[in-house]
Order: structure tokens, then sequence, then C-alpha cells
């Protein structure tokens, strides 16, 4: 019996493409050539696969147009990430198209670099480090690139998730006051002690540190704006690893001018690859490049995650195990 074809729009790790190529007739991007840019060409690679899967990566624009443009044959679309916001999933079930994604396996790592982000912005690690590395530094000096210490300030999370529990875990060993926003208050096993705000505003002025993770889509689009901005505390720090939709460039990028906002961290961008310019000029902001899951076993775990729900679903008849609902 042939092999389920399967195109694959990313080069992936070294023993998830070994994998794929041993479970399905895997059609691989091992140079990551960059045609999964556009959501065309990766329905035109489909429809000349004549593939029954669709493996995608975060960002990979899989809109109504492109799922329109699938070849019958296709029955999954399943993304390397746990977001989904760059695939219609409406469009996909009105097709009959199944959508997984990869969730509880890259909480940690996502956590770990909002930490990372947090340290460097309150230490401004990215100011010394490009000190050093451009032979400017003279030695040590009592008053040189002071920063903040988070011990004892109170740490505001949007989206008291997966992804924000961890950090709240790391973050008491910082001896820092957990705040959170959400929809729903936690139940005390999940909270910890942790203080829930159900006001915005409320949050904002109580919190000295945000950091964000709530998904992407319409309803958190430029959630960060001017306005909430001028309601949180002189000198306060902003942390995004979440979605960078979420935040008004802007609106960050002349508070973080004025001084309002002392420092940023930001892994994630409103457009990204392509980055807002006026972040460039800014010496108060850490910019990383969407290293949210980078490590080694969080991107084989994802890996691992994303076929099992191919498999299971191309070979074994059965649903896979991380849908989209």
């Amino acid at each position: 019996m042939p092999k389920p074809v399967l195109l694959i729009t990313r080069k992936l790790p070294e023993a998830i493409e070994a994998r794929a190529a041993q479970d399905f007739d895997a059609r691989l991007n091992t140079k990551d050539d960059p045609w999964f840019r556009s959501g065309a060409e990766i329905a035109k690679r489909a429809n000349e696969a004549k593939a029954e899967g669709v493996l995608i990566a975060a960002g990979d624009p899989m809109n109504a147009e492109a799922i329109a443009a699938l070849p019958a044959s296709v029955k999954i679309i399943t993304t390397f990430s746990v977001g989904y916001d760059h695939i219609d999933v409406k469009a996909a079930k009105a097709r009959g198209i199944t959508v997984t994604n990869t969730p509880d396996v890259l909480s940690f790592a996502t956590a770990e670099t909002a930490m990372t982000l947090m340290l460097m912005a309150a230490r401004r690690a990215g100011e010394g480090e490009r000190l050093v590395r451009a032979g400017k530094w003279e030695g040590w000096a009592p008053t040189q690139l002071m920063g903040v210490t988070l011990e004892k300030k109170k740490l505001g999370i949007l989206g008291m998730g997966r992804i924000g529990r961890e950090l709240a875990q790391m973050a008491r060993g910082f001896s820092m006051e957990i705040h959170y926003r959400d929809i729903n208050k936690l139940p005390p096993e999940l909270e910890l002690g942790a203080v829930y705000h159900d006001d915005d505003d409320k949050f904002l002025s109580t919190i000295d540190v945000i950091s964000m993770h709530v998904p992407g889509g319409d309803a958190t689009r430029k959630w960060l704006n001017a306005e909430r901005l001028a309601k949180m505390k002189k000198g306060s720090l902003v942390v995004n690893s979440g979605r960078g939709g979420s935040v008004d460039d802007e609106a960050l990028i002349a508070a973080l001018a004025s001084g309002h906002i002392r420092a940023a961290g930001l892994d994630v961008y409103d457009g990204e690859p392509v980055v807002n310019p006026g972040y460039f000029k800014l010496e108060n902001v850490a910019l990383l490049p969407h290293l949210g899951s980078a490590t080694i076993e969080t991107r084989d775990a994802m890996g691992r995650r994303a076929l099992d729900n191919l498999f299971a679903l191309l070979v074994e008849g059965k649903e896979p195990p991380h849908a989209v609902k």
C-alpha cells in the first residue's frame, strides 16, 4: 500500500524529517526555501504532489484563499506550533480538512524566553553586550548601565495559560509578586496565590512588569495600545513572547522613547519577519528573533507531536490527538 503523500513546508529537525520520510511519502523543503511564505505556492505544490497532508509552521499563510486552492486529496493540515491564527480554521472545516497543532510541549521553553527578556530589559543586558562587542567598554564604573532588580516587583501576566503559569513559577524564584489578567479566575490549585484581576485598569496600574501570553486574532489585536500603556506605572517593563500583533508598535516605541516605559523585551513582532524600524533606534529594547520554543528538546517534541497527528489520521484512520476544535 503506498504511503500517504505529505508536503512539508519548512526544514525540520533531522530526526523529524527522517521519521517523516519513513512513515510518509514526504516532500521535504530541506533548504528552507522561502516558498512557504506564499499560501498560493503552498497550495500549488500540494496540488502537484497530490498531497494528503500538509505540515506547515508558524506564520505560513494558510488563509481562506490558500485553503480553497488546496487539492481535494488534502485531509489534514498540521502546524508545527501551538498557535494556529495563521490558519483559517473555519475555511478548512468547511472543506472537511482537519487542523491540528502541537500543544503541551513548549510551555516551559517559551516561559524561559519570557524570563530571559524580562532579565535583559531589567538589567540592560542588550546594551551591555553591544558595548562590549563594540570595543567601547572601559571597565567597571559605579553608575554604568544601572538597571532595576526583579526582586519583589509585581509581575503582571496577561493570559494565565500553560506558558503564563510556567513563567509565574519561575518568577516566584525571583521573589516576584504574581498578578494576572485573564477571562476567568483560575482554581486555587493553578493560581498558587497569584492575584487575579478582572479589570484592565486596576491590573495595569498595579504591576511593575507585564508579560504577554495571549492568543492572536481580532480580540487581542493591538491590545497594548497607547491608552493602556499610559495606565502603567512610569518605569514599568514590557515583555512580549506571545503574539506580535497584540502590541501597538508605534505606541510602545513612543512610550519607550519618552521613558514612561523603562524598557521592553520582544520575541515576536507584528508582520514578522519585518520588524518596526522604530525599535532599532532605541537602546532600551531587547529584540530576539522568535526564539520562544527554540530548544533542541522542544523542537523535537513538537515535530513528534505533529507527525503523531498526521499518522493517526492518514495511516491509522483515527481522530488526531491534537485536533483544533
